[in-house]
């Protein structure tokens, strides 16, 4: 269902926005305790004894530049409020370290050998590492938070890569999350970029959701979808603020993105804040896309551009009456699951993630008939559902350039992607989840080709962006 029309606000902003984390906190399964706000870190210690007792002590994990930023004021804070403090773990900030297994082992048994309640100080990797490695140890875990550079803080599972195929793993969010506004106000301008590029992948991945509960494939819970969806246009209303570090439009952004992380959290999935473009990102990530870089490209740089091709492809599926769909000729059309196999492993993907997409497609094949059942289901309920998703989508130019005045990617060549590549990651992002999204209508309905093929035609999106 579509977000639902209310009235406008006078509320102040800080006001409205402390009510709704405070209510998104009591539905999480995981956060006992969310402190975010302006200036927050001097009461990191007292959070954490408020919440684990005054005997839990802690160890700190940052990396040297997170450190530098927050690390000796929460520190502080903690030795204010007699918590008994392990000898911290300080990782190198160059190179930055990677979100892959060897790290989370590398976190796990420095805790191993300390207790107290591990306390990861930064962003997304950071978190995840800490977060996975705390929970491998039946320990609930703390995170300071040092960037608006992606939704994770508050977020069930992490993202973490083993053995080359980058996927969420189970993990408790953290119980305590701080996340200190003027902190993130004064971020890398490229990180605060980061965090919006991910958020405004919502965007699309509202109008999948949708698409995936019109099917019958997945229900939209009310609850959790309101959670993103509710603040998401006032959170990436302001993008030359943003980039700018105003301290108003950067808790704006944090809020939103926070607010997504418990959404996920209550959802135990990353459904209500994830879809398609981040397969884009996804797919990119596996396959090594900026990561020989220093720093390496951010996850939410990738899922930006991965939202504007969404948009774009959404657009060019909106022009089609799929009342009128040949169902016939989509079900002609339809491999059976042996040749869907076949399709999986001649995608040219890196062989462990060939092996994981299988799996993922598995789950997700129907057969013929069940898909008949499934198209005629489009078709009927095509006219509601074509209005729904026209009113949740922006744009694909409107994302562009919002994510143009926060200094995000816009295209693929800024990150080293050809056309043919950028082209056929469109077909090849569809194989690596079961996560139901447009790209699957578009696969069933035989339509992927076609439409793709317009974006890149004359007069077509991306025809009108050339490769330099």
């Amino acid at each position: 269902m579509p977000p639902s029309d209310r009235p406008e606000s006078h509320e102040p902003d800080g006001d409205r926005s402390a009510r709704a984390l405070a209510l998104a906190l009591s539905g999480a399964t995981d956060t006992r305790a969310l402190l975010a706000g302006e200036g927050v870190l001097a009461q990191a210690g007292a959070v954490l004894v408020d919440t684990f007792g005054p005997d839990a002590g802690a160890v700190l994990v940052a990396d040297t530049t997170t450190w530098e930023v927050a690390g000796a004021q929460v520190q502080s804070s903690l030795r204010q409020a007699q918590v008994p403090l392990g000898d911290p773990l300080v990782l190198p900030g160059m190179p930055t370290v990677y979100a892959g297994y060897e790290n989370v082992e590398r976190v796990r048994e420095h805790l191993r050998a300390r207790p107290g309640v591990p306390v990861a100080i930064g962003s997304g990797t950071l978190n995840d590492l800490v977060k996975l490695a705390a929970s491998e140890l039946g320990r609930p875990s703390m995170v300071v938070g040092t960037a608006a550079s992606m939704d994770g803080y508050a977020a069930y599972g992490a993202s973490i890569s083993i053995d080359g195929f980058k996927n969420t793993r189970y993990c408790p969010a953290p119980a305590v999350v701080v996340a200190d506004y003027t902190v993130m106000a004064a971020a890398p301008g490229r990180l605060t970029a980061s965090g919006f590029g991910d958020l405004i992948e919502k965007v699309p991945a509202g109008a999948d959701w949708m698409i995936a509960d019109a099917l019958g494939v997945e229900a939209i819970d009310d609850g959790v979808w309101h959670l993103v969806q509710d603040p998401l246009r006032a959170s990436l209303a302001d993008p030359d603020l943003i980039a700018a570090g105003e301290l108003g439009a950067i808790s704006r952004l944090a809020d939103g993105l926070l607010m997504s992380g418990l959404a996920m959290q209550a959802h135990r999935s990353s459904r209500p804040a994830s879809g398609a473009g981040h397969q884009f990102s996804h797919l990119w990530e596996m396959e090594g896309l900026g990561l020989d870089r220093e720093p390496p490209l951010t996850h939410g740089m990738k899922v930006g551009l991965g939202t504007i091709a969404l948009c774009a492809l959404y657009e060019v599926l909106l022009r089609r009456d799929l009342t009128a769909l040949d169902i016939d000729g989509a079900l002609a059309a339809w491999p059976s699951w042996e040749q869907m196999e076949a399709r999986v492993r001649g995608a040219a993907l890196p062989p462990p993630v060939a092996a994981a997409a299988v799996a993922e497609c598995r789950a997700k094949y129907l057969p013929r008939e069940r898909l008949r059942e499934r198209l005629l289901l489009l078709v009927d309920r095509w006219p509601s559902l074509s209005a729904q998703l026209a009113a949740q989508l922006l744009p694909a130019s409107e994302i562009e350039e919002r994510l143009r005045a926060v200094g995000a990617v816009t295209h693929p060549s800024q990150i080293g992607l050809g056309e043919a590549r950028f082209r056929a990651t469109h077909a090849r992002a569809q194989l690596i989840r079961s996560r139901y999204t447009v790209l699957d209508l578009l696969v069933e309905t035989n339509l992927l080709r076609e439409c793709v093929a317009e974006l890149f035609a004359p007069g077509g999106f991306w025809s009108a962006r050339p490769w330099s």
